[in-house]
């Protein structure tokens, strides 16, 4: 599975984004498909992840109510709504993917085979 990421840009705090994750390959619907984020600095962190068919979606609480993410099986994506963006939101951002029956987190890394090449958000308070 090949994946990227797109949809990123500059925006005013309060503002939206909606990303994109775009993936090559026949057996894309069977993955769990998380989006992760990496501040300046700072460590790769977890966003949000959802099941393969799409049916259970996931939030960290840092975005919780303001972020939703959400897949179209039939066209090989996954999207990360973005509304009420803060400047700590700042981050590039990488959707990656797991087996759906992988014994680790989702919230980590290191459960994740597959990953984008990441998109740039930047919110300017």
């Amino acid at each position: 599975v090949q994946l990227q990421a797109s949809g990123g840009g500059l925006v005013q705090a309060g503002g939206s984004l909606r990303l994109s994750c775009a993936a090559s390959g026949r057996s894309f619907s069977t993955y769990v498909v998380g989006w992760f984020r990496q501040a300046p600095g700072k460590e790769r962190e977890y966003v949000a992840h959802i099941s393969s068919g799409g049916s259970r979606v996931y939030h960290a609480d840092s975005v919780k109510g303001r972020f939703t993410i959400s897949r179209n099986n039939a066209r090989n994506a996954v999207y990360l709504q973005m509304n009420s963006l803060k400047s700590e939101d700042t981050a590039v951002y990488y959707c990656a993917a797991g087996p759906s029956s992988a014994k680790g987190p989702y919230s980590s890394t290191s459960t994740y085979n597959y990953w984008g090449q990441g998109t740039l958000v930047t919110v300017s308070s």
